[in-house]
């Protein structure tokens, strides 16, 4: 991954407003083709309407140049106290209780020459009770430009897990060790140096910088000309001088391009959000016609009393099953193309599962001369094994066509194979049985 927070001049040779424009028309592009692509149902559409909505307002903050900066952390680190010292006023409410922020807010940061900064103040984590709390203030440093994680002393378990979180949803960081005015000089060397060791690897060492948000009362001792002493408290001037100075020298080197990197990114997980919906709504689909079309061969094998017909019809049920599949999936096939597939998965379920075959055909065998009450009986037998083999080809061939009709890694064979690990025989004929007499019973 390019270190976001690098300087533009180490390379002389590019010009960064161009390559400022370049990184926010792509992102521009990504954002409005997600908006407009036509493949995405509506269904899928409404189910991640927040997403969609968030993309517009990604799409307005590109225009108008916006960047957003979230501060995150465990309760009352002083993360409003923070934004309040860099904004220079009471923006942001502040209280000794924990919880006082129950959602997102955001302030103008002005004093950056641009002015078009925005600080945004979210709820703590690891709250009591606080699960919801915690999960938007995950969701909103996620989507922000760039991210202020503070803490108060060493890493917490619980901070560390968040701080990879963001960490691996690629947002820059920024660690900052508030309350840096309660340690003693070597304690804060100490604390620092720790700091710097548990996150090795996940935030660069120039970004761990130290801030006092609101420093401690201190007990001040005055004297006047008569010599008289009056004690009284006093709360030293806020110092976030570090921070400042870095946001300054990002904002300076990669502001645009981290919106448009943030945009980029967000667009990406917005895109397999929306292909994940679609193809668990095609699996749905899916789903419901390989067992319509079990049941339809199950009762054809059952009352068909010739056997070579009753090969010939199962293996006319399974290809149009796998034709109706693959336009499911936008993948079109060929009724040659499917029946190649069918041989291509009955070979592999022929070697794993060779005695249903057998029964198959033994079953088929017995049919012939059977009539009446043993005749449907056998049927029925053979009816339920027709069943289960057409849904194991049709699991295997949604599996192919999921997949951009790929076997993957492993082949047919462990396809067929994982297939076959993954179902109950035993409930699958049952269903079998019982979806055979219901259509018998309709008939």
């Amino acid at each position: 991954m390019r270190d976001w927070f690098s300087s533009s001049s180490e390379n002389q040779e590019t010009d960064p407003a161009s390559e400022d424009r370049d990184h926010l028309d792509l992102a521009r592009e990504s954002l409005e083709a997600l908006v407009a692509d036509p493949r995405v149902p509506e269904p899928v559409r409404q189910a991640l309407a927040r997403d969609y909505a968030e993309v517009q307002a990604m799409l307005e903050r590109l225009e108008q140049g916006h960047i957003h900066i979230a501060v995150f952390g465990r309760v009352s680190v002083g993360k409003s106290a923070l934004l309040n010292a860099l904004l220079g006023e009471e923006r942001f409410s502040t209280s000794p209780l924990h919880g006082e922020t129950t959602e997102p807010a955001r302030g103008h940061w002005q004093e950056y020459q641009s002015g078009n900064v925005f600080l945004i103040d979210t709820p703590g984590i690891n709250e009591v009770e606080g699960e919801a709390r915690e999960q938007l203030a995950r969701e909103v440093a996620q989507r922000a430009d760039l991210v202020l994680f503070l803490v108060d002393a060493d890493l917490t378990q619980t901070e560390r897990e968040a701080l990879r979180s963001v960490v691996d949803s690629h947002r820059p960081v920024i660690l900052v060790l508030n309350k840096a005015d309660r340690y003693r000089g070597d304690e804060l060397a100490m604390l620092f140096d720790a700091l710097r060791k548990h996150v090795a690897g996940l935030v660069d060492e120039r970004n761990i910088v130290t801030a006092a948000a609101q420093p401690a009362e201190r007990l001040v001792i005055r004297v006047d000309e008569a010599g008289n002493e009056t004690e009284h408290w006093e709360r030293p001037a806020p110092d976030v001088s570090e921070v400042k100075a870095r946001l300054w020298e990002i904002l300076e080197a990669e502001g645009k391009t981290l919106a448009a990197l943030n945009a980029s990114l967000f667009a990406s997980r917005l895109s397999e959000q929306v292909g994940q919906r679609m193809l668990e709504a095609r699996r749905e689909i899916g789903q419901r016609l390989i067992r319509n079309y079990c049941a339809a061969k199950g009762v054809a094998v059952a009352l068909n009393p010739v056997p070579v017909a009753d090969l010939v019809a199962a293996a006319a049920v399974d290809v149009s099953m796998i034709v109706h599949l693959s336009r499911v999936y936008g993948l079109g096939l060929t009724r040659n193309e499917a029946g190649g597939l069918i041989r291509t998965i009955g070979s592999q379920m022929a070697l794993l599962m060779g005695t249903i075959w057998v029964v198959h055909f033994l079953s088929s065998a017995l049919k012939l001369g059977s009539w009446g009450l043993s005749s449907l009986v056998t049927g029925g037998a053979q009816g339920a094994v027709a069943y289960y083999s057409t849904w194991v080809v049709g699991q295997a061939a949604e599996r192919y066509l999921a997949q951009g009709k790929s076997w993957g890694p492993g082949g047919p064979k462990r396809v067929v194979r994982e297939i076959l690990d993954s179902i109950d025989r035993d409930s699958i004929l049952r269903q079998a049985r019982d979806d055979i007499a219901a259509r018998l019973g309709r008939a």
